[in-house]
């Protein structure tokens, strides 16, 4: 089946030049069944042996044992992209966010209006957190975490969602200026469930899409 063609990503020569790992073979069954692919992908099989290890970093963060839940933190990850306008981060991870929480209104919601979102108030106070952070980051101060403190959010707790907003403005600014493009909505929400179940280990989603027969 011939591959759907997708814009090439600003670095020609990364995206050309995938070594061999599980994301050069993401890239390959993708294209072997004719589907979109995340061009991510290509930024991550470039340096196998560099990448490999900010891939099991994420998995820590996003999926590790943590006071919130993976879904609080996509949505997190989702907001900070939304934050920073990266298109392919936010319809990514909100894609990831809404199947784990099991609502797009949900998530859609809070991107558009974190104020006017049905989300409680203590969630609400994480995405300003994670706003400030990103927007204003000289401004951010004890008395933010102490705010957050005050609403009953532990250390640990505000602990992982500095690591979250952290992890996504370095992936927001890599995925931006690398000129990595958005996919469609399907192809998302598919990546979304398939990330969703399988997690960030580039092995363990491989093996989900080749389970499925994609």
């Amino acid at each position: 089946m011939k591959a759907i063609e997708q814009p090439p990503i600003y670095l020609r020569d990364v995206e050309a030049n995938p070594q061999p790992s599980p994301y050069a073979d993401l890239i390959r069954v993708a294209r072997d069944s004719g589907r979109e692919h995340w061009q991510i992908w290509h930024l991550f099989a470039f340096r196998p042996e560099v990448t490999s290890h900010l891939a099991s970093f994420t998995e820590g963060v996003m999926r590790g044992p943590a006071p919130i839940s993976g879904g609080l933190r996509e949505l997190i990850a989702a907001y900070t992209s939304w934050t920073n306008e990266c298109e392919f981060c936010w319809r990514s991870h909100a894609a990831v966010a809404a199947e784990m929480l099991g609502s797009e209104e949900l998530v859609r919601s809070v991107l558009d209006d974190v104020e006017s979102s049905p989300l409680p108030e203590t969630e609400k106070a994480l995405m300003r957190f994670a706003r400030k952070m990103t927007k204003h980051l000289p401004e951010m101060a004890e008395s933010d975490v102490a705010a957050l403190r005050g609403l009953g959010w532990s250390d640990e707790t505000i602990y992982y969602t500095i690591m979250v907003v952290a992890l996504f403005n370095f992936y927001n600014r890599w995925v931006t200026t690398s000129g990595v493009h958005p996919v469609s909505d399907e192809v998302h929400r598919m990546h979304g469930k398939r990330l969703a179940l399988s997690g960030y280990e580039p092995k363990n989603r491989l093996a989900g899409i080749r389970d499925s027969g994609m």
